[in-house]
């Protein structure tokens, strides 16, 4: 499995508090069946981020893995926060923030309201080149009382990160309900742990895969969490993804017949 959105890097933002725990969640993760992280620090107004220092920290870390023999790949990403100097940034040096300076930019919204322009903050991303995957929209409170913001996002080619653990149940019942409500139409691309620590946010995926597995089929959860972080790992297109359910078929003008009816 590969993971996209992890708080690996310690010292860095309210992800790992010493590079012990790193290791630790490295190890935790690579025993879960992890063999790619993106340390995806936040970039926002708490938090700096320099690629420089950060990449400094992930060849650091890559080292003390590789001399512990514990099994995985690191990459750099960032959790990127729509603030205005932040998307200044970005429109300036579309790979500042990306997933491995590719096309892939993890874009996080508030667990309350949604960021003014957000519509025109992805539409300007995708005239630079990049790819804007939202994160965990099922944790949004404001998503959670209405999809259809999501639905016109995906109609315009963002791609959608869902959390493992709200798949899980372990960010509470509505994101639960949400997370499930959308893989069901298949309208989620990615899995990944969003992991900051191994207690309350572990790196863990493994049970979320099996039970998306279960619930949706083997081929879904190989997309979510194989082929497709792979893709945005190694900056590669996704491959043929299933079709989504529920995203198109309001736009087919309806025959006399339907409108005479209601159907």
């Amino acid at each position: 499995m590969i993971d996209i959105h992890h708080h690996l890097l310690w010292d860095q933002d309210d992800g790992a508090k010493s590079l012990e725990l790193s290791l630790e969640m490295a190890q935790m993760a690579a025993a879960d069946g992890i063999t790619h992280i993106a340390c995806t620090p936040h970039a926002n107004d708490y938090f700096d981020y320099d690629p420089q220092a950060i990449s400094a920290k992930i060849t650091e870390l890559q080292h003390l893995l590789e001399q512990r023999r514990i099994p995985i790949t690191l990459g750099r990403g960032c959790d990127f926060h729509t603030s205005y100097d932040n998307i200044q940034l970005a429109h300036e040096d579309p790979t500042r923030f990306s997933i491995n300076s590719g096309s892939y930019l993890l874009v996080e919204i508030p667990d309350q309201a949604l960021p003014p322009a957000l519509n025109e903050v992805f539409y300007e991303m995708q005239l630079d080149g990049l790819i804007p995957v939202l994160t965990h929209p099922e944790r949004n409170l404001t998503l959670q009382r209405d999809l259809s913001r999501v639905k016109d996002w995906l109609r315009s080619g963002v791609l959608v990160q869902v959390t493992a653990g709200s798949v899980m149940g372990k960010m509470g019942k509505t994101a639960q309900r949400i997370a499930h409500e959308m893989l069901s139409k298949r309208w989620v691309h990615f899995l990944a742990t969003d992991a900051h620590n191994v207690t309350s946010r572990p790196p863990r995926m493994r049970d979320a895969m099996e039970l998306v597995a279960e619930k949706y089929g083997s081929d879904y959860a190989h997309l979510l969490c194989v082929s497709n972080p792979l893709a945005a790992f190694m900056n590669k297109p996704l491959q043929p993804q299933l079709e989504a359910l529920d995203l198109y078929e309001d736009e087919i003008p309806k025959s006399w017949w339907q409108r005479l009816t209601g159907r």
